[in-house]
């Protein structure tokens, strides 16, 4: 699993057929967000160049089980540490053996339930993607807009995997469904709740399926910024 910007133009102001030496700003119309940067905005987006590092542990509880792994994650250096019970590891993901490959695995994993949102900015050159306004959530059975992604066949840890994204006018996620390998059916159903604010990101702390004794969930989630 798994940046446009609103631009000036500087013209050149005519009068009488003659150049003048003032050159003035023209703001050409303002490009349009994408549903894309829509959410990863509504989510805080705009503020992750600010993050120096963020911790959180990703939790799932099934029926009595309980299963748990913490992360510490500095994304300007590409530092991760992986905590699970007594275990710890520390890695860089540019240079990573076989064992920092396979807990970089469950990172990768851990870190899209959390920041999803922002990988629709991150992943957005390997997947291709489609926006309803209208459809049923899945679970809720409430009208909401749908973005479906696909990733691509080649790299990653999931190639072909699609997600369905459900939203309402704020754009923030309620609903989501993993389908693996884009099959039909849905892999996994879950809702987005429980949002928390934390310096200026929206998280969704719990993911719960219907009908089921399950909830995947999130604590001890910490940004720091840089000064």
């Amino acid at each position: 699993m798994k940046d446009l910007y609103p631009f000036f133009i500087l013209g050149l102001l005519l009068i009488s057929g003659c150049k003048t030496d003032r050159k003035e700003e023209k703001p050409k119309e303002m490009m349009v967000p994408t549903v894309l940067e829509k959410i990863a905005s509504a989510h805080g987006y705009e503020n992750w160049k600010s993050v120096s590092e963020i911790a959180f542990t990703f939790n799932v509880d099934r029926d009595s089980t309980h299963f748990e792994r913490s992360w510490v994650w500095k994304p300007k250096r590409n530092e991760v540490t992986y905590i699970s019970g007594n275990d710890s590891l520390v890695y860089n993901r540019r240079n990573m053996d076989s064992m920092a490959l396979k807990a970089n695995a469950g990172f990768i994993n851990d870190r899209y339930w959390l920041l999803a949102p922002f990988n629709l900015i991150w992943d957005a050159s390997n997947f291709e993607y489609t926006h309803i306004k209208s459809d049923t959530a899945p679970i809720s059975k409430k009208p909401m807009q749908k973005l479906t992604i696909v990733y691509g066949t080649e790299g990653g840890y999931t190639p072909g995997d699609a997600y369905d994204f459900y939203f309402e006018d704020d754009f923030l996620i309620r609903e989501w469904v993993f389908r693996e390998s884009n099959q039909s059916d849905p892999s996994m159903t879950t809702t987005w709740e429980n949002y928390r604010m934390e310096d200026g990101f929206k998280f969704a702390l719990d993911h719960k399926k219907a009908n089921e004794n399950f909830n995947l969930f999130f604590d001890n989630v910490a940004v720091t910024m840089k000064e």
